[in-house]
């Protein structure tokens, strides 16, 4: 679960309320059930998620150690022995509280209209595949910046490595996909595009993503609670800064 995720009680909206359709619940393995909330990531998904898991979070299930969003899904992680044998599976007690709270009025996370600046460099050394992405969205380097850098995103999910944010939707004049052949080492702090997302890599991993910039913040930090420099749902956008500037700011990373 989120380090310091939002949990709204039951039957208290913050805000709104409203009512899911189309959700599924799924079996995964014998220890977790999974929510299924849509097939297509997007900002309105991931708002729905976001609003379930705080929901499920605060309603103190019996069994759940762990609620985990994701892009489209938010999974419960529980311990069987909680539940009684002689009352049947587990998974289908569990599940059947769950569709109780699903059923009726979701409550709503309040909005934050804030807009997190991040700092990125783009291009060059810090950016190798902006050319490439420029040249198969038939635009210029400096539009591919332009368009990145222009309209907030919301922070999806940390997905992938420990602190490594996912955000979108990106402008679709940029939408491509992965590379062809994935590098073996992404170094740290790469903002990073595919699928109409953007990712920043936290630490220096193998990746297939395309690498636009570089932040030289850090997104992550095991000594701090939460240990995430944003939470999901969280509006941010990339601002354009020059190598000089990359020095001067660039942070630690754990």
């Amino acid at each position: 679960m989120q380090d310091a995720m939002p949990t709204i009680p039951p039957g208290r909206a913050s805000g709104s309320a409203h009512r899911l359709t189309g959700w599924q619940i799924e079996p995964v393995g014998d220890r977790c059930l999974l929510v299924r909330l849509g097939d297509q990531v997007g900002a309105e998904t991931s708002r729905t998620v976001q609003n379930v898991a705080a929901y499920l979070s605060s309603a103190n299930l019996p069994g759940v150690f762990d609620v985990v969003p994701a892009f489209t899904t938010v999974a419960l992680h529980y311990q069987p022995l909680a539940f009684a044998r002689r009352q049947g599976a587990a998974s289908l007690q569990l599940a059947r509280r769950i569709e109780r709270l699903l059923g009726g009025d979701i409550p709503t996370l309040p909005v934050n209209d804030q807009v997190i600046d991040i700092p990125a460099c783009y291009g060059g050394e810090y950016g190798p595949d902006l050319e490439d992405v420029a040249r198969r969205c038939g635009l210029t380097a400096d539009e591919v910046v332009s368009l990145h850098s222009a309209t907030p995103m919301s922070l999806y999910v940390y997905f992938f490595s420990p602190g490594n944010p996912f955000f979108g939707p990106v402008d679709p004049r940029l939408k491509v996909p992965r590379r062809a052949t994935p590098r073996l080492l992404v170094e740290a702090g790469s903002v990073a595009i595919a699928n109409g997302i953007t990712s920043i890599y936290q630490t220096a991993l193998p990746g297939g993503w395309n690498v636009i910039a570089r932040t030289p913040w850090s997104m992550f930090d095991v000594t701090k609670t939460p240990p995430t420099r944003m939470q999901p749902g969280a509006r941010v956008r990339f601002h354009p800064i020059s190598p000089s500037q990359f020095a001067q700011m660039q942070e630690p990373r754990s």
